[in-house]
């Protein structure tokens, strides 16, 4: 090795060492250790003092334990099953790009040792998930952030795909953000447009060129059905899909058999309620009328939309206008 390091490093070296290259399935000799702070750092010491520095980060409360066949890393920060979840989730995250997330989960595997990057195949499969083309999605994040914090308002590009696949702007947005929310891994920006005078909820990953402003952000309890605040729980049961139109009861007859999706799409909260048909449920919840359109659509051979009339009315014509490109 052409460059040396200091003895006085070995104590660091050596911990680094134990975390890149053991587990409880892995243990390292103190022969081991010595041989790789020379291979990997030019730091040649003896065996003793290889053992002191272990009794010395020991005593630090690393999370260093020791077996008949060396010694290892024994307490991480992050097991390997949670470091799994947190790449699934990077690469199932449709408003992350390509390049950004293989250089995520390159990063989130440098939190185990080498075994356990050796076992993940995702950092070569990234390619092959849909993903978007927008880059500046975390540019976006940290500017929004920013104007939260300063109750500013923003102007940006709102963008939408053309049929070259590729975004094009579509509007200019003068909006008060409020909150950046995870809905069916899509990434939203919930904020108040103050040229439409509507809430509205947008994805991250189609904002393009934002843009701070001076003017203060309207408070949200300054707006209609948001007097209390934001209410989680409402927006992620209440709109299946991220329409803003106001919710109201919805009544529906649903198949048992899909109740796994019902309570998953709405939550616990739904009031069910049984029929003389053991095969059928009653379903009220508090709901978008036209986000539960588009999901009465989706289940289409398992639900039937009891109350109100009006959105009975509405999806009864789109399925007659359907019937029609059919026929």
């Amino acid at each position: 090795m052409e460059s040396f390091e200091p003895k006085k490093l070995a104590l660091i070296r050596i911990w680094q060492i134990l975390k890149e290259y053991s587990d409880h399935k892995h243990p390292m000799t103190q022969e081991d250790i010595a041989r790789h702070l020379e291979s990997d750092y030019g730091i040649a010491i003896e065996r003793k003092a290889v053992s002191r520095n272990i009794s010395l980060l020991k005593e630090a409360g690393v999370g260093i334990e020791s077996c008949r066949a060396g010694c290892y890393i024994d307490y991480r920060e992050f097991e390997d099953a949670e470091l799994r979840m947190l790449i699934d989730g990077v690469l199932s995250s449709k408003h992350i790009t390509a390049a950004r997330s293989k250089d995520l989960i390159e990063r989130i595997c440098g939190l185990s040792n080498k075994y356990f990057k050796t076992s993940i195949k995702h950092i070569h499969s990234v390619n092959d998930w849909s993903k978007t083309d927008n880059s500046a999605l975390f540019y976006n994040i940290e500017s929004i952030y920013k104007a939260i914090e300063k109750q500013i308002q923003i102007r940006y590009d709102y963008n939408k795909y053309g049929i070259d696949r590729k975004l094009h702007k579509s509007s200019e947005q003068r909006v008060s953000p409020y909150q950046m929310i995870l809905h069916n891994q899509r990434y939203y920006l919930m904020a108040y447009n103050e040229d439409w005078n509507d809430m509205v909820f947008q994805r991250l990953d189609h904002i393009t060129d934002i843009a701070f402003t001076e003017k203060k952000a309207t408070p949200i309890k300054n707006i209609k059905g948001y007097e209390n605040g934001i209410n989680y729980k409402e927006i992620s049961s209440a709109m299946p899909y991220m329409y803003t139109d106001p919710p109201e009861q919805i009544v529906f007859r649903a198949d048992t058999q899909i109740i796994d999706q019902i309570i998953d799409w709405f939550g616990t909260d739904v009031r069910i309620r049984e029929t003389y048909d053991k095969e059928k449920i009653e379903v009220s919840i508090k709901a978008s009328p036209t986000a539960m359109e588009y999901w009465a659509m989706q289940y289409l051979h398992h639900v039937e939309i009891l109350q109100p009339e009006s959105l009975r009315t509405q999806i009864r014509e789109a399925l007659e206008d359907g019937l029609k490109k059919y026929q």
